[in-house]
């Protein structure tokens, strides 16, 4: 099977065609610097996105408040952390890259505050 890809690793935004056989990426076609044959296949083999989003809160200032993840985490993992970020409710202040949760979803990454939110 062949895909295309654009890459979003630099500036330049190659298009990258790659063959996938059994599930791994193989004669990388298009990229014009090494960042972009590693990203197409990453792409294809085990994507990964950083999870950025928001929280509720109570008794804060903000009603939500921005977070992300602070390393990518797997994309098929992505519906999961949305599933569980719907459950928390921030209720202490935070500030920006506080930890809201460490080791989210035992993936060894945190989720930390993006933005400053203090008590009512």
């Amino acid at each position: 099977m062949t895909k295309v890809i654009t890459c979003i690793e630099c500036p330049r935004g190659c298009s990258i065609s790659l063959d996938i056989e059994n599930c791994k990426a193989v004669n990388i076609r298009g990229a014009k610097c090494p960042k972009g044959v590693i990203y197409a296949a990453r792409e294809a083999e085990n994507p990964v996105r950083i999870l950025t989003t928001v929280v509720a809160s109570d008794g804060l200032v903000l009603k939500f408040v921005p977070v992300r993840t602070n390393k990518p985490i797997p994309k098929k993992d992505i519906p999961r952390a949305m599933e569980e970020v719907k459950k928390i409710r921030l209720s202490k202040p935070v500030g920006v890259n506080d930890t809201v949760i460490d080791n989210f979803l035992g993936l060894g990454v945190k989720l930390i505050a993006t933005r400053e939110a203090a008590g009512l």
